[in-house]
């Protein structure tokens, strides 16, 4: 693998963030070659370092999130310690925040502020509803915007709505914010100036509800729940095998005959007047389902995702977690690798921006406070100020290290 410089090297992000939207968009910095360094409170740090213990006694959420940045303890409600995060902000080149409403405006930290008083600083802020607007003050995670936004109304069977099992708004903001942060930092090299980018979860949301939103805007209806199937296609739905069940997604009516003579060897289906268009599959459902599920019934998963493969038919197979970290397809394409925690080297897979001529860095999860002095000494604060700032409580040092002041 080339040595070549990773796409942000040089870029430093301080980061003001905690659970997983801001975590994920600066984790996703760091992975492409930022300096990303994380305030925190004093003593307790990110929320999310607490939510479980799964990790050999690390949590889950902060070892998917957390990799790669340079953790700093501070008491943001002491002056000294805000005044050090305005200093680390000074000499940034972004600075991303996830805060409660109105709290980095206390900090001295507001985005307004911020820009009259370093223009070339790019700051993002992330909120649930974004700025203005009714809800623009209620405090917000995930669950509550998936039910705000619609995206429960669409998710689940259609006798119950769910939540995704993943915090998909919590992503969706993530995932723009990094995205958003990477368009000003470009716009920055032709302008000199940076910028505010303001990403609400609420928004973010609303983006990935495009198809049901425009049904319900010009088809006046309301897509109904379907589970592991589709309003719009049929058959698409998990069928039973003979030792288990595959997902089969028949696009178009040429995927249909191919699944029928290919795989089943019943042409005679391909012409079924009920089930020879897609419209027709979707209005006959039922009958559709059931003969697929009296094909699928005849072969196991394996050889039926075998002649699936084959004829070109949209398929896979229903794995849950244990068979995703088995997954051949991670396995083959060496997509694992072991990242250092204060717990020890955990696997970790490769961010999924690929680039062909460097990999991108894979840093340690940071134990809390663990940089705390290395950037207070960036900042000409002397080890006797580091030291006494530690022992007034305004910063914080790694608990079981005794030497940390050195």
């Amino acid at each position: 693998m080339s040595t070549d410089l990773l796409p942000l090297e040089g870029i430093t992000v301080v980061a003001l963030e905690q659970a997983v939207a801001a975590p994920l968009a600066t984790r996703h910095l760091a992975d492409l070659g930022a300096r990303v360094i994380k305030l925190e409170r004093v003593g307790e740090g990110d929320f999310a370092r607490n939510y479980d213990h799964a990790v050999h006694g690390l949590a889950s959420h902060f070892v998917w999130l957390n990799r790669g940045k340079e953790s700093v303890a501070l008491d943001l409600k002491s002056a000294e310690g805000a005044d050090i995060a305005r200093r680390l902000v000074a000499e940034a080149d972004v600075f991303l925040q996830n805060a409660a409403p109105g709290a980095a405006e206390r900090l001295g930290l507001g985005a307004d502020d911020l820009a009259a008083r370093h223009p070339r600083l790019v700051v993002a802020e992330i909120s649930g509803y974004g700025t203005g607007g009714p809800l623009s003050g209620r405090k917000a995670y995930d669950m509550l915007i998936q039910a705000e936004s619609g995206l429960i109304s669409v998710t689940g069977t259609p006798e119950t709505a769910t939540k995704t099992g993943v915090p998909s708004a919590d992503i969706a903001a993530g995932l723009y914010t990094a995205q958003a942060v990477v368009a000003a930092l470009f716009r920055r090299e032709r302008t000199g100036r940076g910028g505010v980018v303001d990403i609400s979860m609420f928004d973010a949301t609303v983006e990935w509800l495009g198809h049901p939103m425009y049904m319900q805007m010009y088809g006046g209806r309301q897509i109904p729940r379907m589970g592991l199937s589709h309003a719009s296609i049929a058959p698409y739905d998990a069928f039973p095998t003979g030792d288990g069940e595959i997902l089969i997604g028949v696009q178009n009516d040429r995927g249909w005959r191919a699944l029928v003579t290919e795989v089943f060897e019943r042409p005679d289906l391909a012409e079924h007047p009920r089930l020879v268009t897609n419209p027709l599959r979707v209005r006959h459902r039922q009958e559709c389902d059931a003969v697929v599920a009296e094909q699928t019934l005849r072969f196991t998963t394996a050889e039926l995702d075998t002649r699936l493969a084959a004829a070109g038919v949209p398929a896979a197979q229903v794995n849950d977690m244990a068979g995703l970290v088995d997954h051949a397809q991670l396995a083959s394409r060496d997509r694992w690798r072991e990242v250092a925690t204060p717990a020890g080297p955990v696997r970790a897979v490769l961010p999924p921006m690929t680039f062909r001529d460097v990999e991108l860095k894979m840093g340690d999860i940071p134990e809390l406070g663990a940089h705390t002095d290395r950037v207070l000494g960036e900042l000409g604060i002397d080890l006797a100020a580091r030291d006494r700032l530690a022992v007034s409580g305004v910063v914080g040092r790694p608990a079981d290290v005794p030497d940390a002041a050195s």
